[in-house]
């Protein structure tokens, strides 16, 4: 993952930044869940059109969507601190960007992060990707099942050792597949819990991390802007 928790949803990297004293924030992770009964069927889904990023850009919560108080925070160009991960084969075997913390592989993309007061503790990230419904679910879930297939490993980034632990939650009854999941983050004595719940509905995937609180409340919300029709 990238050296900034809330860049990526899918990052080893990010969600273990978080953690770290200098660079404490909240986001990222998850689990896959069977589609919902009331979802698309599969042929319908095939038919939806992939958006572009800058539509996908439109349709990012923004402050007036999160509430007074919020501020979105500048991107910040990716670095490359050396990363390791040990006591999970599942995520050295993704290689590249997926087992580093990158982003999917999607084009079509858009991400924000957001600031409450400037509090790192509470920060929330969404990002949108678009793409093929079966590329999307693929991708998704390879890359979950293989985070959420380890409930203990470690991240080395650079000379900091992060202790991760993981935990498979109940996914929202959104969209037509789901995954969430919280992760713990323990590093100098110090532990921080992050969620991460990311819900797929036709050519679109929403990714929602931060806080528990923050993640469940705006999910929703996050899902309604991004699959307006």
């Amino acid at each position: 993952m990238r050296v900034r928790v809330a860049t990526t949803a899918l990052g080893i990297t990010a969600l273990a930044v978080l953690a770290l004293p200098a660079c404490s924030t909240e986001a990222q992770p998850a689990s896959v869940s069977s589609p919902s009964g009331g979802g698309k069927t599969a042929s319908a889904e095939q038919t939806e059109a992939s958006l572009s990023s800058a539509v996908l850009e439109e349709r990012l919560l923004n402050e007036s969507d999160l509430g007074s108080g919020y501020t979105r925070k500048p991107e910040q160009l990716a670095q490359h601190d050396d990363v390791t991960v040990l006591g999970c084969p599942a995520l050295n075997d993704l290689g590249g960007d997926a087992a580093t913390g990158g982003s999917l592989d999607f084009t079509r993309q858009a991400k924000a992060t957001f600031a409450y007061n400037g509090s790192s503790s509470s920060e929330i990230s969404e990002e949108l990707y678009s793409d093929a419904p079966a590329k999307l679910s693929a991708g998704a879930s390879r890359i979950y099942d293989a985070m959420t297939g380890c409930p203990r490993y470690q991240v080395l980034v650079g000379d900091s050792a992060i202790d991760i632990t993981t935990q498979k939650v109940p996914a929202p009854p959104l969209g037509a597949e789901r995954w969430s999941q919280l992760m713990t983050f323990s590093v100098g004595g110090r532990d921080t819990v992050v969620k991460q719940s990311a819900i797929r509905d036709g050519s679109v995937l929403v990714i929602i991390s931060g806080s528990p609180a923050l993640v469940d409340r705006h999910i929703d919300s996050a899902l309604t802007k991004a699959v307006a029709r």
